[in-house]
């Protein structure tokens, strides 16, 4: 397919062979064309287009489109694997060349390096092998080279530093091997070379050329100090997960006034944190974890202002918290855990109003938890377990969701009432203390509540009816026991009791029977009550509908769907059978005997407002058009004064998180586990790909995906991000992101909801199914036990889930072919997770 356009007198086609693949383009005389090559992914083509007999023809190639638009030829394909071209024709005028995120394999051809004006490479997201190649150096144009998320090996070409031109050279996650070149910054402004196999020292003027910016050497092999030299144009420095060693110096923070990221985490360096670091102003992310730091922390933190992540676990640090650490009321995460700390935790932490993660544990802190803890609004996991915190348990943060752990303390006396409205929490460990007296009941009502941990305490009695899918650990208790384990003596005595109890309250409702019929046949007398009225005194009044219209074109749905026996059925708490972050899910029977989904979305809630119902209805028109058999798609909608209905299928098995962890959990094999994925990330990636404009989906989690059977599963919430304001949130990261434990790192900072968070939350999906463990377990999230348990190759099995890895070699292998697609998608950084096109595409080449 092809197009060529007329431009005055002149028409010039010039062919390009791409592996004998052709593109066609025209321009006029006086303009020169930028051409681009450009592999897509908005076609997908299964076969390879190519034909020898249309080597000469390039308009009958498949999936082919030339056009001239603003001067520019652009040719648009989506190829299925195969190898790199190695021919691009006799032109030498080739600018851009892109060919990102397909199946290109084998090596990267070196007659690349013919083609003079390139000024731009983009091979990342492949599956390239081999070495770079030297010609490359040939390339004395280019600005941009991209290779990332491949399998090249090899070092570093020298070739490379004869590109004065290069201002962006990004290979991360490869293979690549060797040292550094030592002049390979001289132009750039962008390095990135993250997780490869780079050893050797970092050379000594490498971070001191004037451009640099960006550099990122994380998860290498580099050992030795950091260089003495370094630019004061540098904004982002990360040197983590390497063997790095030796202090940190305090010259080199003299002149960091634009670094915002600093990530030195994971290595070997020894000992004080520099005051003078307090100089970088505009740092962002301080990130020092996992080293032999010692000494005190210094109060310089609190300059910092802009800080947002302070990151300072696993050292060797003592002394007190300083109180100056009030003063970074920007901050969102900080985690000084597993230190040697000492003194009080200061009160002025309940200045930093932004923080969503605060982890102390794993010190020697002692005394009381400031009174006003409770003020940091948008907390959501709370760590202060092994210290020697005691006294009273003060009012907490009401968002707290991850986590709140006190275990491993000094505290004492009964479970505090405090406690009572952490409704959101879902990890509550207050093991290893000196608790006593009962269970409290209202620990019950906690309705997110999954985890419980009471262990080695002093409690004693009964322990309360919890859910089945909370699961509790009351063990080195030795007064406290379930119901179930009661002596026959104490159930004889309880019975004794409840026969009395049933006979005095059966009179009691004799006796008020009688009231009320003396009163019913007064009141029919004087107020002539009818029996249909006593009738609708019985049951709660059904909503009352000001707007109803069915969305879908489907006659079956059409004539089965009951806007009036709808709305009966959502006036009953008993007709629940969903309850996700922002909607409540009914099962509605029609009269016909149909079933479907009723959700609600509480249109008097702030964050649903969108000003006129009219918007509402407009976006559920658009989505009702859409067709996708793993996609939820709505059916109808009904408005009411305060609330918005809307209709879909019934899933009769109910969702993902409930056959994975729920009550109703059920075993899963391998077969129905890869297919629920597919069927996920078919879904997703259709919302992605949906011409208007992509569909995101503000809470995607297990819990919001259904299954009509246990291998046909729907995405579902689809029109949240449509109808929700995320501006009118009350500020709780929760609010804008959805569930703990599915939000991906980057929200925190952003708060707004992008494509790539998607991939985060399916990749954790994805580790759900692998493993069998919720997306939050034991207070940790999944994802982050996930990677953590990654990088060592040999560790992988560990990962997964051993009732179903060990059925076989072959569905182990899958599993980890999978199990590489969720840690992609579950990357720190966003720019490395890869589309969901290709996401589904591993997938399906995983089996």
């Amino acid at each position: 397919m092809g197009t060529t356009a007329k431009m005055g007198s002149c028409v010039y086609i010039i062919y390009f062979f791409f592996c004998v693949l052709p593109l066609v383009f025209c321009q006029p005389a006086s303009n020169q064309t930028t051409i681009m090559i450009s592999v897509s992914q908005q076609l997908d083509i299964a076969n390879s287009p190519w034909d020898a007999s249309r080597e000469r023809n390039p308009c009958l190639w498949k999936g082919v489109t030339c056009s001239s638009p603003h001067n520019n030829s652009i040719l648009s394909l989506s190829l299925s694997g195969g190898s790199v071209p190695s021919r691009l024709g006799k032109s030498k005028v080739l600018e851009r060349l892109e060919l990102s995120v397909n199946n290109f394999t084998g090596m990267i051809p070196r007659d690349i390096g013919m083609y003079e004006n390139l000024i731009q490479i983009d091979l990342s997201g492949n599956k390239l092998t081999g070495t770079i190649p030297e010609s490359i150096g040939n390339l004395t144009r280019l600005q941009t080279l991209i290779l990332s998320s491949n399998h090249l090996s090899g070092p570093i070409p020298a070739g490379l530093l004869r590109i004065t031109t290069l201002l962006r050279f990004s290979a991360n996650q490869n293979r690549l091997d060797g040292t550094i070149p030592i002049n390979i910054t001289n132009s750039l402004k962008i390095l990135d070379l993250s997780y490869n196999e780079i050893n050797g020292r970092i050379p000594s003027k490498f971070l001191l050329k004037p451009n640099l910016m960006t550099v990122d050497l994380s998860y290498n092999k580099l050992d030795g100090p950091i260089p003495e030299s370094i630019s004061p144009s540098l904004v982002r420095l990360r040197l983590g997960s390497n063997l790095l060693s030796g202090p940190i110096s305090s010259a080199r923070f003299a002149s960091f006034q634009n670094l915002m990221y600093l990530e030195l985490d994971n290595n070997k360096f020894t000992g004080m944190i520099p005051p003078e670091i307090g100089s970088c102003s505009k740092l962002a992310l301080l990130n020092l974890a996992q080293n032999q730091l010692n000494g005190t922390l210094p109060v310089e933190l609190g300059d910092l202002t802009n800080l947002q992540v302070l990151k300072l676990q696993l050292n060797k640090l003592d002394g007190e918290i300083p109180s100056q650490i009030g003063r970074l009321n920007m901050l969102t995460i900080l985690n000084i855990s597993w230190n040697s700390l000492n003194g009080i935790i200061p009160s002025s932490i309940s200045n930093c109003g932004k923080l969503l993660n605060l982890n102390l544990q794993g010190n020697n802190l002692i005394g009381s938890i400031p009174d006003n803890i409770g003020n940091l609004d948008s907390l959501v996991e709370l760590q202060l377990g092994e210290n020697k915190l005691n006294g009273t348990i003060p009012f907490m943060p009401q968002k707290l969701q991850i986590c709140l752990n006190l275990s491993s303390n000094l505290f004492e006396g009964s479970i505090p009432k405090v406690l009572s409205g952490l409704m959101n929490l879902e990890v509550l460990d207050l093991s290893n203390n000196k608790f006593s007296g009962e269970v409290p009941a209202f620990l019950v009502e906690l309705s997110s509540l999954t985890q419980l941990i009471l262990s080695n305490n002093q409690l004693s009695g009964v322990v309360p009816n919890f859910s089945k899918h909370v699961s509790i650990n009351i063990s080195g208790n030795p007064g406290l026991r379930y119901e179930s384990n009661n002596s026959p003596v104490s159930i004889k005595k309880r019975k004794s009791i409840a026969v009395t109890i049933v006979v005095t309250v059966a009179a009691a409702v004799l006796a008020v029977g009688l009231v009320a019929i003396v009163f019913l046949l007064i009141s029919r007398r004087f107020y002539k009550v009818n029996d249909e009225q006593l009738q609708s005194w019985e049951v709660l009044s059904p909503p009352r509908v000001v707007q109803g219209n069915l969305l879908t074109t489907n006659g079956i749905h059409r004539s089965n769907i009951d806007f009036s026996k709808a709305m009966e059925v959502v006036a009953s708490p008993n007709n629940i059978v969903l309850k996700t972050r922002f909607s409540t899910y009914y099962k509605a029977i029609m009269p016909s005997g149909a079933s479907y989904y009723v959700k609600k979305l509480n249109w008097s809630d702030k964050i649903f407002q969108l000003g006129r119902h009219d918007k509402f209805e407009q976006e559920l028109e658009v989505l009702g058009k859409l067709s996708n058999s793993n996609v939820m798609i709505p059916l109808a909608y009904v408005l009411t004064v305060d609330s918005a209905y809307v209709f879909y299928e019934f899933a009769p098995k109910g969702t993902l998180y409930d056959i994975l962890h729920g009550s109703s959990k059920n075993f899963l094999d391998w077969a129905s586990r890869y297919s629920i994925a597919v069927g996920v990330a078919q879904g997703l990636a259709f919302l992605h790909g949906c011409t208007a404009s992509p569909i995101l989906l503000l809470d995607l989690s297990s819990r919001s995906i259904v299954l009509k059977s246990l291998k046909e599963p729907q995405v579902g919430d689809i029109e949240l991000c449509k109808v929700i304001d995320p501006s009118k949130s009350t500020g709780s990261l929760s609010t804008v992101a959805g569930s703990v434990g599915y939000i991906p790192p980057e929200y925190a900072y952003t708060m707004r909801v992008t494509m790539a968070g998607n991939v985060y939350s399916f990749g954790v999906i994805l580790l759900e199914l692998l493993t069998g463990k919720p997306a939050v377990s034991e207070g940790t999230e999944i994802a982050k036990w996930a990677l953590s348990n990654s990088v060592r190759p040999n560790k992988l099995d560990q990962i997964l889930d051993f009732n179903i890895s060990r059925t076989s070699q072959v569905v182990r292998n899958q599993m980890l072919a999978v199990l590489k697609v969720a840690l992609a998608c579950v990357n720190v950084s966003p720019e490395a997770r890869p589309k969901m096109k290709s996401v589904l595409r591993m997938i399906l080449n995983a089996r």
